[in-house]
């Protein structure tokens, strides 16, 4: 099976786990979960499940312990975008060529949905501790702390806060606070993908730091090639006008590097995620060769997207 075909099959089998978990819609918050479910089931690539299953097989995972996981992952991501969608934040109509969950809902109503999903994430998540022996309630509890650390203000909100306050005072992010945002807006979640499958299947904390380091430089290698697709794409291949950064004022890792200097930077960040994902292999830690093929080639296919 090629790289895309099996690609298809398993964002589907990673949408039939994740699902599994949604709120039902009934009762007097009924509206709530509507919400939550309209923006929870609205598409999307579903990456960070995805490569957490995918770590997980591949460092000898078996079993479901790990599901949990995935969907309280997608439902952070989520409900963050719920909230960036809202008049306050981005002031977004359309996520996925579908209104946003404001425009449908109301602005009160979404930021409830986002907040159900934020909670609902770590009721999820701990479902993966029932009738779990002690060793794997401990790897569940260090994945707790993963998934916690790198969702809250030292991680993905740190750097949405950082973006916001630079937007909103209109000022200009030096590259040391560009990169804070790039690693934690964007990166800190792909970690939390990467730590998590391994910590599940029984990774040491030794090999958890090495999936930290390489989410981090995946995370920055995918939001630099947002940069480079914004002034080297068109608007149909990206499907939204290109050049929009440098009409808007934003400062981008390209704003200072420029744009042969940040494809080399991008490049550099790309191959190290590989390499070190790559020592895996060659220390003989790897259990599933196929699972661990198909995250090397998804993880290429992330970096040289062209939308």
């Amino acid at each position: 099976m090629d790289f895309e075909s099996r690609l298809k099959d398993l964002v589907k089998e990673t949408e039939d786990i994740i699902y599994k978990y949604k709120p039902a819609e009934e009762g007097f918050a009924k509206t709530l979960y509507e919400a939550m479910n309209y923006s929870f089931t609205a598409g999307g690539k579903r990456l960070r499940p995805l490569i957490m299953h995918e770590t997980f097989r591949a460092f000898g995972g078996e079993g479901d312990i790990v599901y949990p996981f995935m969907a309280a992952l997608e439902m952070i991501h989520t409900y963050s975008l719920i909230h960036d969608d809202l008049p306050e934040m981005d002031n977004d109509d359309l996520r996925r060529g579908k209104p946003t969950n404001h425009v449908v809902y109301g602005q009160a109503m979404a930021v409830l949905a986002g907040d159900g999903l934020l909670n609902l994430a770590f009721e999820t998540a701990l479902k993966a501790g029932d009738g779990r022996r002690d060793e794997e309630l401990a790897r569940v509890f260090k994945a707790l702390k993963v998934l916690a650390a790198k969702a809250g203000m030292n991680g993905m909100i740190g750097g949405q806060c950082v973006d916001v306050e630079a937007e909103k005072k209109n000022l200009t992010l030096s590259k040391e606070q560009l990169l804070y945002t790039y690693e934690n807006k964007t990166a800190a979640l792909l970690e939390a993908s990467l730590m998590i499958g391994g910590i599940l299947a029984g990774a040491d904390d030794r090999a958890a730091g090495s999936l930290e380091k390489a989410g981090s430089n995946l995370g920055l290698a995918f939001q630099i090639q947002d940069d480079i697709l914004d002034i080297e794409s068109t608007d149909e291949e990206l499907g939204k006008p290109v050049g929009s950064d440098e009409k808007n004022g934003k400062k981008t890792w390209i704003s200072y590097s420029g744009l042969s200097e940040g494809k080399k930077d991008q490049a550099e960040m790309s191959e190290e995620s590989l390499r070190i994902l790559k020592s895996f292999y060659e220390d003989e830690i790897i259990k599933d060769a196929d699972a661990f093929d198909f995250l090397q080639e998804l993880i290429k296919s992330l970096v040289t997207r062209k939308s």
